[in-house]
């Protein structure tokens, strides 16, 4: 192979080095990339696939497969990519200087010495790895490519003051999810990504970024591994992390490869620490060294890569392990430490089972389910019983259908919190892995489609949790937008009164008020209200005309008060001379426009006119009582009566000097002259009561269905009269009351009514009189007694029969006398106290 087939394309974040390799691999026949991150492997897979089409291009990671028939370009992870290449025309590694990694260098280190295309290599990474390349790839052709923005540092940024699209990077998914906690709170939300997340949920967590929902995004360092965002900040929480082994200090070259996603393309970018990034201790800071490192892209070279056989011997277990563990020829390169896969074939190598493993296609097969990834990190210890119980079953053969099915219908499950759904996205991330392999389940397609199903929809779930937890999605449109254009803000009404901005509920509107959403944090209140307020105008505008439309649906009277649901529009005043009161707008109405305002209270003015229709004999006495040949006495009589709201007894009304010729004209008013009360009948209906209770006018109880008897009451509803344990409506008991006159007409006129007992007066006449009609009514035999007793009538009870007497009984006897006028009684003069003026005042008079 010539020494041109192989390049290495050096240099820091942002230089365009994978965008490149895309290219040259799309110019070539068939071509293979790998990646570090699953995630990106997708990525580009999506951008090859737009350029060459479904058919032609293949993704294969550990724990997805998408292999179309005669696919000729792969996107992989490392991990899953030909160490030869597969003999495909291009080859590209990308990240090559993870080679130093600790956990998987050897991986990488394999590839970049192995991995060749046939026409073309290329290896990607950052410039410290030039002196590795040259010393074990020194036929290639290394090419630097310079940044294409700058990256400068602006020092400590409170969580309060990070600018707009900022990344933070925390070390620990508990300051990780403190931090997205904060920015809630202050920012509007965050959106989260760890390595922890599934595929699925960083991509939906990354695109609630690109999209513009959330300005920050908070991270661990895998953000630094290529992913594309549209950063201009990237503010480091902490300076230190666990690197597997001790807690230490970043380098520069790994700051400066978290710190270069800020700024893409042309767009420059800035860096610095969160100041009170670290709890109890001082805020994190960029020494002199480190800043001008970063900025100039300047750092130590990388002198040793990690290493471990690629190819190990499967005679024995013992053979497999001494091979893994010796150490590399090439004095540039380092034994790796011991891993994971590792670890567990050598405490795996110490079972009982592991006599049973002689043949070299068992060692290679126990190997391969060492090599299984703890995609739980749950430690060496819990990892290798997994595995043990693996093998189990693979050392028989095959993993059966029925038994995978039951393992990933366990893990089916969207309930319980962030960790709980991360924990089972990492459980199935293992079965996914599983069911890749050929060789180990039965119906591997079905399986490993199921695993995927389930990791999607558990990958859904936790994106749920996490945007509900960190996002709040109102707060954040609401800052952007008021930060841009308040005047400009989406905000609309809905039918049932709710106020929204661009979905999302703000509060609502009841009747012409606006309420703040109750679920709105005392921090949110005044934003919320802040941005109401900007469209309000135009809303309450809408809200009267949908109300005007509506023939003033839902529109109430009640205590004074006209209401549209419980707000209140007006209040009613009462006028003299007229039954309209005067309308007066609600504080909230006031508020409205000029023209919303006036156009709402001519409408409230028209919907109480009609409202007011069944006080029209109101009226009609009120007019009574304005004109002129009414009288002075009429008059004072229809003001009695206007001022008892349509009835006064007798003895307040002041009748005793009223002209009779006047009395024709009051009864074609509607007045009645009863016997107790003068009332207007008319006003004693259902209707007129319930509006004058509702205007406010008639503050006496009111008895909604004006039923002509009711049950006595200790406070009498307006338009009644007692009747012992009843009460009784007035023009009811004038009926009854003219019913007993006429019957004891008739019978003074008959002749035939028995003379009275002596001792009474002369002209007194008895009679008989039938209490059907107050009975019938609904009053009871002793209080329809008692009513009429009121109004002068007595009865005398009639004696039984005597015993042995047969015959209809004896009827009773009434007898009415007219109630006398009382003579004021002349009181005797006071005589004045001796000695004082007024005594000899009065010595004088005499």
């Amino acid at each position: 192979m010539q020494q041109s087939s192989v390049k290495a394309v050096l240099g820091p974040t942002n230089t365009g080095k994978t965008h490149l390799a895309i290219e040259r691999m799309c110019a070539h026949s068939s071509g293979a990339m790998g990646f570090p991150l699953r995630l990106l492997a997708r990525e580009v897979y999506d951008r090859v696939r737009a350029i060459k089409g479904d058919r032609n291009v293949a993704l294969i990671t550990g724990e997805e497969r998408i292999e179309p028939e005669g696919a000729r370009y792969m996107c992989c992870t490392v991990e899953a990519m030909p160490r030869d290449g597969g003999g495909r025309a291009f080859i590209a590694l990308d990240e090559a200087q993870l080679s130093a990694d600790r956990e998987r260098g050897h991986i990488f280190t394999d590839r970049l010495l192995n991995a060749r295309g046939r026409e073309e290599t290329m290896l990607l990474g950052a410039a410290t790895l030039a002196p590795m390349v040259k010393a074990l790839v020194p036929e290639a052709e290394i090419t630097d490519r310079p940044r294409f923005s700058t990256l400068k540092h602006i020092g400590p940024r409170k969580l309060s003051r990070l600018p707009p699209r900022s990344a933070v990077v925390a070390f620990s998914a508990e300051q990780v999810y403190a931090v997205a906690e904060m920015l809630r709170r202050f920012r509007g939300g965050a959106a989260v990504v760890m390595g922890a997340l599934s595929p699925e949920t960083r991509n939906r967590q990354v695109e609630l970024f690109q999209n513009g929902e959330v300005d920050y995004i908070v991270a661990t360092d895998a953000i630094g591994m290529g992913l594309n965002l549209d950063v201009t900040h990237v503010a480091f929480a902490g300076l230190t992390k666990f690197d597997g082994v001790r807690t230490r200090r970043l380098d520069p070259a790994e700051m400066a490869q978290i710190a270069g996603r800020a700024g893409r393309h042309q767009k420059d970018g800035t860096f610095g620490t969160l100041a009170g990034g670290q709890r109890g201790g001082t805020p994190p800071e960029f020494s002199e060294e480190e800043i001008y490192a970063i900025e100039e892209h300047r750092f130590a070279p990388i002198t040793k890569l990690f290493w471990r056989e690629a190819e190990p011997r499967f005679e024995s277990i013992g053979t497999l392990i001494a091979d893994l563990e010796a150490p590399p020829a090439d004095e540039v390169l380092r034994l790796a430490p011991e891993a994971i896969d590792l670890a567990t074939l050598k405490r795996l190598s110490q079972e009982p089972f592991a006599a049973q493993i002689r043949t070299p296609g068992m060692v290679r097969r126990f190997w391969e389910a060492c090599s299984l990834p703890d995609f739980r990190a749950r430690g060496p210890d819990v990892h290798a019983r997994f595995v043990a119980r693996l093998w189990q079953d693979l050392s028989e053969g095959y993993l059966g259908a029925d038994y995978v099915a039951a393992r990933i219908s366990e893990l089916d499950n969207m309930a319980g919190d962030i960790d709980t759904i991360q924990g089972r996205i990492a459980a199935i991330r293992s079965w996914a892995y599983i069911c890749q392999r050929p060789d180990w389940v039965l119906a591997r397609d079905e399986m490993a489609s199921r695993a995927r199903a389930v990791e999607a929809k558990l990958s859904d779930a936790l994106h749920a949790r996490l945007t509900e937890r960190f996002v709040n999605r109102r707060t954040t449109i609401l800052m952007k937008s008021l930060g841009e254009n308040a005047s400009a803000l989406p905000i609309t009404l809905d039918d049932q009164g709710l106020v929204k901005v661009e979905d999302e509920t703000i509060g609502r509107v009841e009747g012409l008020r606006f309420h703040v959403d109750h679920s709105a944090d005392h921090a949110d209140r005044k934003m919320l209200l802040a941005a109401a307020e900007k469209a309000l105008p135009r809303l309450l505008g809408e809200r009267v005309d949908r109300l005007l439309a509506s023939d003033m649906a839902g529109v109430t009277l009640s205590r004074g008060a006209i209401r549209w649901g419980r707000q209140m529009l007006a209040t009613t005043t009462a006028r003299e001379n007229t039954a309209m009161p005067v309308l007066e707008p609600s504080a909230d109405v006031a508020k409205l426009p000029e023209a919303k305002r006036m156009a709402l209270m001519e409408a409230l003015e028209s919907w109480l006119a009609a409202k007011l229709a069944p006080l029209e004999p109101l009226e009609k006495l009120q007019q009574a009582a304005r004109a002129t040949d009414t009288g002075s006495q009429g008059r004072a009589l229809l003001l009695n009566l206007l001022s008892g709201h349509g009835f006064v007894t007798r003895e307040r009304a002041g009748i005793e000097h009223l002209p009779k010729e006047i009395r024709p004209f009051l009864r074609k008013t509607g007045v009645t002259f009863g016997a107790l009360d003068i009332f207007a009948p008319a006003l004693l209906k259902p209707a007129p009561r319930q509006l004058l209770a509702a205007l406010g006018t008639d503050r006496r109880p009111l008895e909604e269905a004006m039923l002509p008897v009711i049950p006595d009451r200790k406070s009498l509803p307006a338009g009644y009269r007692h009747a012992g344990s009843q009460a009784i409506r007035i023009d009811l008991a004038e009926k009854i009351f003219r019913k007993a006159h006429e019957a004891r007409a008739a019978a003074q006129a008959s002749g035939d009514a028995p003379k009275k007992r002596k001792g009474g007066a002369r002209n007194a006449r008895k009679f008989t009189l039938d209490l059907a009609l107050p009975i019938s009514i609904g009053l009871e035999q002793d209080n329809a007694v008692r009513l009429l007793g009121q109004a002068g009538f007595r009865v005398q009870r009639a004696r039984p029969l005597a015993e042995g007497a047969y015959g209809p009984a004896r009827p009773d006897l009434w007898e009415w006398r007219p109630a006398r006028r009382q003579q004021p009684q002349s009181r005797p003069p006071v005589k004045p106290r001796e000695g004082s003026a007024f005594a000899a005042l009065a010595d004088l008079v005499r």
